[in-house]
């Protein structure tokens, strides 16, 4: 009896741990604080306000909730991909059923889109076309191949324009901020694909890895890369941030040149996973370089 009650205990620790497994935590972080940063780079003296912080918890929570929600539906729709791939993952390894996953996916969708509804009628018709292209994409867009990338970075990118919006200032600085973040991300999903190409083929997703090699696509996602490095000194250049942007941002252009010439070197799955790793990493800095731009 006693044996018994310690079997169920750890199956719930390894429940709960699944729960927060699947929602990428890293990534929804970051996809919140992409919404704080978003208002940073509009108008920093915004958080010296205490009336507002309840609408910048609110975008935070949009951010977060709703991409976790999509990085359920994300791992929904590829349990039969994720056997091959990735076999560890919460649903495959049978952690959680595939009706929990569903059910769980829909309350962070209604906690993210509800959150939404505090920062205004402009961010909640955001919140709710994101959410619309994250489910197309999940069950749709993710066999385009390239389509399917360009949905996914303009996912990771609307955060920033989204806290642009709830605070009504939408400027150059974040267009060019955004181009930054959805020409970084596509190329880390290109290369992604490398790394996911045994699967990908056996379920027809046609990535350009899959379709035209590995060595192709690293060039074509290392292109992406370049092209965000190039804009990231415009900033500098008019004079829109200030030195510690610049600093920062070079420490961003590092990585990212390091990860292209990586990938380049040797596109197989190992370095794809290093090199995606990487990419996030940097794209992490990169709103730490945005959000303190005005210094």
């Amino acid at each position: 009896m006693i044996e018994k009650v310690k079997n169920t205990k750890v199956n719930r620790k390894e429940k709960i741990k699944a729960y927060i497994e699947i929602i990428r935590i890293p990534n929804s972080f970051m996809m919140g604080l992409a919404v704080l940063v978003g208002v940073l780079i509009a108008n920093h003296e915004y958080f010296l306000n205490f009336r507002n912080y309840l609408t910048i918890l609110s975008g935070f929570a949009t951010g977060f909730f709703l991409t976790a929600s999509s990085m359920v539906f994300n791992d929904y729709n590829d349990r039969e991909i994720d056997l091959i791939n990735q076999p560890s993952r919460p649903i495959p390894s049978k952690r959680i059923g595939e009706r929990e996953a569903l059910s769980y996916g829909i309350l962070l969708s209604l906690i993210g889109i509800i959150s939404s509804l505090y920062t205004g009628l402009y961010t909640f018709a955001i919140a709710i076309l994101t959410f619309g292209i994250a489910l197309l994409y999940n069950f749709w867009g993710k066999k385009t191949g390239l389509i399917g990338n360009f949905m996914v970075s303009y996912s990771v990118t609307i955060p920033l324009i989204y806290g642009a919006v709830m605070i009504n200032s939408f400027t150059f600085k974040i267009m060019i901020f955004a181009s930054m973040v959805f020409l970084t991300n596509t190329g880390r999903e290109i290369i992604k694909g490398i790394a996911d190409i045994a699967g990908d083929s056996v379920k027809g997703i046609r990535t350009i890895a899959v379709k035209y090699g590995a060595k192709r696509a690293s060039i074509v996602a290392s292109w992406f890369i370049l092209v965000a490095v190039f804009l990231s000194f415009i900033p500098t250049i008019t004079r829109m941030t200030g030195l510690l942007y610049f600093i920062l941002v070079l420490a961003v252009d590092g990585i990212l040149i390091s990860s292209v010439l990586t990938i380049l070197n040797k596109a197989d799955k190992e370095i794809a996973l290093l090199v995606k790793k990487r990419i996030l990493f940097a794209m992490f800095l990169g709103l730490i370089a945005f959000s303190l731009s005005f210094v």
